[in-house]
């Protein structure tokens, strides 16, 4: 960082109050729900016909779970990872995200490990973002959604109930 912005931002830092160096409780998608989610988005497209790759990511970005079907591209891992990662930027699905900022999509494609393209879903607990799913590998973002969304179906009393508290 360049000397000039880091003087006056570490100078912030210390007036802040002690409170900030307190511990900030976290809700995100565990590992269990996370594999759970992914299986059922394979299993949904393997239905539909198509072979795909299903990622978790947790609020962070951060990989928990990841599937690639066997006839799937090893492709299509990066491309859901990276689409359920612009689900995290961006806080929506990664289709009404496109249909909604199509402006900066382009420009946002270019960001490391992130991709605008329909096939991102949220993953939301109680209201609260606790990660995402992103699904790549059928043939249209539409089906990719679809399976991403039969998987959140499957698991949808569970996020309903529970507890939401960031």
């Amino acid at each position: 960082m360049h000397e000039r912005f880091l003087i006056p931002l570490l100078a912030g830092l210390a007036v802040l109050p002690a409170a900030a160096a307190d511990l900030v409780p976290v809700k995100k998608v565990g590992v269990d729900l996370a594999a759970e989610l992914a299986q059922h988005a394979l299993v949904a497209c393997r239905k539909a016909g198509f072979q795909v790759s299903a990622v978790v990511v947790d609020r962070s970005g951060d990989t928990v779970a990841a599937l690639r079907d066997d006839l799937a591209s090893r492709h299509t891992l990066e491309i859901a990872y990276r689409k359920a990662n612009a689900v995290i930027l961006s806080g929506t699905s990664t289709g009404e995200f496109a249909r909604n900022r199509a402006d900066i999509v382009a420009k946002l494609d270019l960001v490391k490990d992130v991709l605008v393209l329909e096939g991102g879903l949220p993953v939301r607990a109680a209201g609260a973002l606790v990660g995402a799913i992103g699904v790549s590998g059928a043939p249209g973002g539409d089906k990719d959604a679809a399976c991403a969304q039969a998987a959140l179906d499957a698991v949808a009393e569970r996020l309903e109930f529970a507890d939401g508290d960031e």
